[in-house]
């Protein structure tokens, strides 16, 4: 983090005590509020404010939770990418269902969002991959993400082999690595208050529109 973003991240500290949520409205719209926090977040000098936990689990119930990056969020839903080899893949295609929780703690903010989750269209994954850096392109190609490695080196000559097989082109998108997309039928804002009797928010799909409760702390 820059000297920059840690001075705003330390006038920030403490921001989430003094404002709360507004009240429960039908006519709000969770999307709208989500994309407000989000911008506040990036603006406050948060390192990777896009960061948020994925939690999955397979069709017997075992959950397990790691840290993605959200690329998209939009009436549509919320979007990240990963190796559909991986583990996180492999339970999504099994129990399409999942959860997504973002944490800016200095700004004393939670969001939590869940819903069902389904695979995008792999013209939407191309685009998204072309705008990555090469060396990530390169790295898309040499994991088998999930998979047992027997040792660093072994990684390290699948990248080389992935930069000769490609020298001089455009690195396309593999057919094993593209994007996700959670709709979401629950999401729920959590502000800090003083005394922890903090904030919160939930809102629920109610036919083309939103429903909305405040809960107790």
């Amino acid at each position: 983090m820059s000297l920059k973003s840690s001075i705003k991240t330390v006038l920030t500290l403490g921001q989430g005590v003094a404002g709360g949520l507004p009240d429960a409205a039908d006519d709000a719209d969770p999307i709208e509020l989500f994309g407000l926090w989000f911008d506040a977040a990036k603006e406050s000098g948060i390192l990777l404010p896009e960061a948020m936990t994925l939690a999955t689990a397979t069709p017997g119930g075992i959950p397990s939770a790691r840290m993605v990056l959200l690329k998209q969020a939009d009436q549509a839903g919320f979007v990240f990418f990963t190796n559909y080899g991986s583990q996180k893949a492999q339970e999504l295609d099994a129990n399409p269902h999942a959860a997504l929780c973002f944490h800016w703690a200095v700004l004393q903010r939670q969001v939590r969002v869940s819903g069902p989750v389904q695979r995008i269209e792999e013209d939407e994954s191309a685009a998204y991959f072309a705008t990555r850096g090469r060396g990530s392109q390169v790295g898309a190609w040499a994991s088998r993400q999930s998979a047992p490695l027997p040792n660093r080196p072994q990684l390290e000559d699948r990248v080389r082999q992935i930069e000769e097989e490609f020298a001089g082109d455009e690195i396309p998108l593999p057919d094993f690595w593209g994007g996700y997309r959670l709709k979401p039928e629950r999401i729920e804002f959590w502000q800090g208050r003083s005394d922890r009797l903090h904030d919160r928010l939930r809102f629920h799909r109610d036919g083309p529109g939103w429903a909305t409760q405040r809960l107790y702390p």
